[in-house]
């Protein structure tokens, strides 16, 4: 394994000087990330991410000028091999969607523990995705919640897509859905993480779907 993909490359952008001296104090350990710069705003992102070439763009979700969401699309269209990782709070649920549907790679909590926090990070530079379980459970809750059709048809549209998994990848959805990481899902199923990596995959391709979020909803509306 290279350093570049042992010791994660980071830019951080978050608007309170705190949150980013906390941050780079949790994120700096030994099995941590090398922050290999900051930022106070979403309008930094583009320029601090074409200079320092970072393996993970760690930002905000609500900021002063520039939103987290508005910065993802910025960097991503200019720097597409960029992984991001959203900060998130209870109240950004609307703003976590959009920018996971941006092409973020992750949402985490900004109270999440240091060694899951470091886990994520590094999940994201690898390429997976990383969601906090407990953001993942608010948002199946609040979007499934909201109104868009009777409950028994979406329930009915959700079964009659799962059924196109295997029953191994119906598996790894119901793993999804409670927001397990690759490498978790491959401790529970007794499964390689590149074979689960690929189960993912073939799910999100079955199912017509941009990422683990939409996995876990529509898990959840069939069990309803």
């Amino acid at each position: 394994m290279s350093e570049r993909t042992s010791r994660p490359r980071v830019v951080m952008i978050d608007d309170d000087p705190l949150v980013r001296a906390g941050l780079r104090m949790l994120l700096g350990g030994p099995d941590g990330v090398e922050v290999v710069a900051e930022g106070e705003d979403g309008d930094q992102a583009v320029g601090l991410v074409g200079r320092h070439r970072p393996d993970v763009l760690v930002i905000d979700v609500r900021m002063a000028r520039v939103d987290g969401v508005s910065a993802t699309r910025q960097v991503l269209a200019a720097y597409p091999d960029t992984q991001v990782l959203v900060l998130t709070t209870f109240d950004a649920d609307d703003l976590v969607l959009e920018a996971l549907r941006a092409g973020a790679r992750g949402f985490v909590l900004k109270d999440t523990p240091p060694a899951q926090l470091v886990a994520a990070v590094h999940e994201v530079a690898t390429g997976d995705h990383a969601l906090s379980p407990s953001v993942a459970a608010l948002l199946v809750r609040e979007v499934s919640g909201r109104p868009g059709g009777a409950g028994d048809d979406r329930a009915s549209r959700a079964t009659a897509a799962l059924a196109r998994l295997t029953e191994r990848e119906q598996e790894v959805a119901s793993a999804v859905a409670q927001g397990g990481s690759n490498a978790e899902i491959s401790r529970e199923l007794f499964l390689s993480v590149p074979t689960v990596k690929a189960h993912v995959s073939s799910i999100l391709a079955k199912l017509g779907v941009a990422n683990r979020v939409q996995i876990a909803l529509l898990v959840h509306d069939a069990e309803r």
